[in-house]
């Protein structure tokens, strides 16, 4: 029939009109100026995303008065904008870019150039999204020790398309540009935080203009990322601007990086660390923070932290840490065994590092009445075990090729080789988990795993390959040893020392 041929011709031409609208260089209109971005698609998605490059969030912090400040509001532009292109690295090493990239094994096509110029955010909506949509945002700060990493070596298409949430990806002041701090009013530190305030800032004013809500803002992170949430979650300055918070292997109970004086701190780790130290400068961090966790001195929104369950084994032939022979003998014994030697150094610097301190953050948001969730993650991606030694477990970052979805990424960022169903399996409850947390302040949903809230009894989520389970006491008795048993005899060594000398 006539009409039935037409309105089959009239379905398909309506059809390839909105394939277009979705697919074509979309244009978002700010009170800045506007945007033209691209769409990405998304392995498994029928639809992809709007992605917007290079969004200028701050003025350049370039000359005498911009340079080791605070960042400015920046300011708008005529006309519209290309944000199809990655923005400019804060300055850091590009060869250690280089090397890490081709550890971790992601098919990064291009390194950006390195630049002051560097305060910029990426920015991934669903191509699909209403006209009118409020989504969840969840904002991605990245880790490199305060020294490395960008918006660029990372990827939000994925999450954006399967959890229908705006994502965003900041970049920040690195290194001595970012942290250098002379104690007093001249150079007062903290920079590259005051740099994700200001774009937590951006993001109330604008983001809706993405379909983004900026009343439920989520900040997630990884390492010194996930130290960055952290501390925003004990900043005055950072109040009101997210409403719930993720730390990925990384919390401000991390003493290593912490600085009340940032002189010594700076002596002490000349000799191993690149980067300085976190500063307590009495504007974003107004008091150290064993004593902000103790006065319960922070922003009590919904809080995820978790680690992996072989953190240290990345940085067993580079780190030397200063008075370990106190905690020595409880981890690797009298030093016979080689195999317990490797491995018991691995796992205490992993629990110095990152689970101590996840575990200290936990209670002290849960003592302070926050909703909190605990996670251990244990499955290392197979592509990377064939890169490593076999006794090496899921060691640091190693969750965030779930989290953010590299099995489904097609951009720049993408895996070298198809992952296994398994694993694009777990990718999808990864960000399932994460996406209602954003959504709900809970990460649970339909069809995955109950993930208890983290109370007195001290329940977290296991997560692995091939099932996600419900455990308690994770790490406790390295955690009492730790914190009460090894405090206690240094007291009582420096006591005997004392009498010594007299």
């Amino acid at each position: 029939r006539i009409e039935d041929n037409f309105s089959v011709g009239q379905g398909a031409s309506v059809i390839k009109q909105i394939s277009f609208l979705l697919t074509s260089s979309p244009v978002v209109h700010t009170k800045l100026g506007s945007l033209k971005g691209e769409y990405v698609s998304v392995k498994g998605k029928e639809t992809g995303v709007h992605a917007y490059l290079g969004v200028p969030f701050a003025k350049p912090p370039l000359g005498p008065s911009l340079r080791l400040a605070p960042p400015q509001p920046v300011g708008g532009w005529e006309g519209v904008r290309d944000a199809t292109k990655q923005p400019p690295m804060c300055i850091q090493s590009k060869e250690t870019v280089l090397d890490l990239v081709d550890k971790l094994g992601t098919a990064l096509v291009e390194i950006p150039d390195i630049s002051e110029d560097c305060l910029y955010l990426n920015i991934y909506a669903p191509a699909n999204r209403a006209k009118n949509a409020k989504l969840p945002v969840m904002v991605w700060i990245h880790g490199g020790g305060f020294a490395l990493g960008s918006a660029s070596t990372y990827d939000g298409s994925a999450l954006a398309a399967y959890q229908d949430v705006v994502v965003v990806l900041i970049q920040y002041r690195l290194g001595l540009l970012g942290f250098l701090s002379t104690g007093d009013e001249h150079i007062s530190g903290n920079f590259g935080l005051l740099d994700q305030v200001e774009a937590l800032k951006w993001i109330q004013q604008h983001i809706h203009n993405f379909g983004g809500d900026p009343g439920l803002v989520t900040i997630f992170g990884e390492s010194a990322g996930g130290v960055s949430v952290s501390l925003l979650l004990l900043s005055p300055l950072s109040d009101g601007l997210f409403h719930r918070a993720i730390a990925e292997s990384g919390t401000a109970a991390m003493n290593v990086l912490m600085a009340n004086d940032p002189l010594p701190m700076a002596q002490v780790n000349y000799p191993y660390s690149s980067f300085l130290e976190v500063n307590v400068d009495g504007h974003f961090l107004t008091k150290p923070v064993d004593e902000l966790f103790r006065k319960h001195e922070l922003h009590a929104v919904p809080f995820m932290t978790g680690v992996n369950n072989d953190e240290g084994g990345w940085m067993l032939a580079s780190v030397s840490v200063t008075g370990t022979y106190v905690i020595a003998d409880e981890y690797i014994g009298n030093g016979d065994d080689r195999v317990k030697n490797r491995d018991g150094y691995t796992e205490m610097l992993g629990d110095l590092f990152f689970t101590i301190p996840a575990i200290k953050a936990a209670n002290a948001h849960r003592d302070a009445g926050a909703p909190v969730y605990l996670y251990e993650y244990q499955h290392p991606p197979k592509f990377l075990q064939q890169k490593r030694p076999s006794f090496v477990g899921t060691d640091h970052a190693d969750e965030i090729f779930t989290v953010l979805g590299f099995c489904f990424t097609t951009t720049h960022v993408r895996l070298s080789d198809p992952c296994p169903e398994d694993e694009e399996q777990l990718s999808k409850i990864m960000m399932s988990y994460w996406g209602n947390f954003a959504r709900t302040g809970s990460p649970n949903g339909h069809n995955l795993v109950h993930w208890p809230k983290y109370g007195a009894e001290e329940k977290y989520l296991a997560i692995g390959l091939k099932k996600q389970v419900t455990a308690q006491h994770l790490k406790k008795e390295r955690f009492v040893f730790l914190t009460q048993t090894v405090p206690e005899k240094i007291k009582q060594h420096e006591e005997n020392a004392e009498r010594s000398e007299l």
